[in-house]
């Protein structure tokens, strides 16, 4: 790679992670992450409970130093990139401020930024103008969340960091959440978020990270997703077959029985599938459904068994996304 291309990746890049790894211990939280996140991106991260999405999150924030590999935010460490004040983060584990308010807290971060957004603003997209005389430690669980997110606006950073950003929040509150976070992806800002809420990842994700045992398993859009678990379920009963024979047609990819005479299909073109079901004979209870988004997060995080080493599982590329 030439000097100028090293540049021109720079000026592109707001998140890289090369080789990442951090354990405690004996346990490896992040075994030898890559990721790139370009700027203006807004990127989910998912994976289940102990995946490594918390500390590959204060990886980034340079709460966790890498035992091995190198992370980088806008081509410099993250700690220099925090201190820069180009870094706004949402944590699940902070707890109110007592005995100040809500505007008091929000001025107070602000005016340790070099450039902030204005107070109000800050208030206005996180929903809580109408709170900012009230105590911070008087207020309800969802507000608490929102107010989290203004201070996270409050240095108007380029890069935003949310970590489950609308845990505790109503259906409504959530709804203006997302919409405040469009407006500010739209401004060119680059957004990482963590999530439980698969319907939000894809909503509202340009890219969405699947990690499990502390590796990237797979990288995509949420439809790259879905085809890479199978791209449609076929649910039939088997009324005599063998299962075995099934497992054979034309896409099937996987197979399950579900309840006693009835099996459901994961397969890559299900047109052939049902054609080839035809031809064995009598097809009973014929249901054909696109796989969904929760249907291709438990194919990816339970493919590999308990005790599965790292050796028998690879991360898996944006251009070639795929089930492992």
């Amino acid at each position: 790679m030439t000097q100028r291309d090293e540049d021109t990746d720079e000026d592109t890049t707001a998140v890289s992670f090369t080789g990442a790894v951090r354990a405690f211990g004996s346990v490896r939280a992040v075994d030898g992450v890559d990721l790139r996140i370009g700027r203006g991106e807004t990127v989910a991260l998912l994976g289940r409970n102990g995946a490594g999405k918390s500390t590959t999150i204060g990886m980034l924030l340079g709460l966790y130093p890498p035992d091995a590999g190198r992370v980088e935010l806008f081509g410099t460490e993250p700690e220099r990139a925090v201190r820069a004040g180009r870094v706004g983060a949402m944590l699940q584990d902070a707890r109110p401020v007592p005995r100040v308010t809500v505007g008091e807290l929000v001025g107070f971060v602000a005016s340790r930024y070099p450039a902030p957004m204005p107070v109000s603003r800050a208030l206005e997209l996180a929903g809580i103008s109408a709170l900012a005389g009230r105590r911070v430690d008087r207020l309800s669980g969802g507000q608490v969340q929102r107010v989290r997110f203004a201070v996270a606006l409050a240095g108007d950073p380029s890069l935003l960091v949310l970590d489950e950003p609308t845990a505790a929040l109503d259906v409504e509150a959530r709804h203006v959440f997302w919409e405040s976070m469009r407006g500010y992806a739209r401004r060119g800002h680059t957004v990482l978020f963590s999530t439980h809420y698969l319907e939000e990842a894809d909503s509202f994700a340009d890219r969405i990270v699947v990690m499990d045992r502390g590796r990237i398993v797979a990288d995509g859009t949420g439809e790259e997703l879905r085809r890479a678990a199978g791209g449609s379920l076929v649910c039939v009963d088997l009324a005599g077959r063998t299962p075995d024979a099934l497992a054979l047609l034309p896409g099937v990819r996987s197979l399950e029985v579900v309840a006693g005479d009835r099996v459901r299909l994961r397969t890559d073109d299900s047109d052939a599938t049902v054609i080839a079901l035809a031809e064995l004979g009598a097809i009973r209870r014929l249901e054909v459904a696109p796989a969904s988004l929760d249907d291709a997060f438990l194919a990816l995080t339970s493919s590999a068994e308990p005790g599965t080493g790292p050796e028998h599982r690879t991360s898996v590329p944006l251009d070639t996304v795929k089930a492992l």
